[in-house]
């Protein structure tokens, strides 16, 4: 409803429009939570850090199931190591926005194609179509960006019990 993206067709305005809304939630919810907090576990919840990295990388994941392509093996060990990290808030975010940077470019490029084309997901080759994986990039993303506002929410009111 924002009246940007005009030139791209339906499906993949939503989409563009999903992800510049989750930078924006994702930026809102944590621009003042500490490193130590985005790795923390409250009440055994995932880390933010974990789900931020996660957003960034499955986008690039999911849009190659939309392309028609497969996961190299370089990208199925990155998705083992997803993880792990010890990246800063900071760090996190500039993946994300070159993830979501790179994603807007081959959104445009897909929003054109057949988006019924079949599609196969991962090694089990899940059928799916073009369009199937488009829109999944977007509620990925927005799944993943309400568990980071709720842990988020969370940290916050932790701190609070604290003091």
């Amino acid at each position: 409803m924002r009246g940007t993206h005009r030139d791209v067709p339906a499906v993949g305005r939503a989409v563009l429009h999903a992800l510049e809304l989750a930078l924006e939630d994702l930026k809102k919810w944590t621009s003042d939570l500490t490193d130590a907090e985005i790795r923390s576990q409250p009440f055994g919840l995932m880390p933010v850090a974990r789900h931020l990295r996660h957003i960034a990388r499955s986008t690039d994941r999911i849009l190659t199931y939309a392309e028609g392509g497969q996961l190299s093996d370089e990208r199925l060990k990155a998705l083992k190591a997803e993880d792990r990290g010890e990246e800063s808030l900071g760090a996190l975010f500039a993946e994300i926005e070159a993830s979501f940077r790179n994603a807007a470019e081959r959104i445009r490029a897909r929003a054109l194609s057949d988006l019924e084309a079949h599609r196969s997901i991962g090694r089990k080759q899940l059928p799916a179509s073009a369009g199937g994986a488009l829109i999944h990039v977007a509620d990925h993303t927005q799944r993943h960006v309400g568990q980071v506002v709720t842990t988020a929410k969370v940290l916050k009111a932790l701190r609070g019990a604290a003091g």
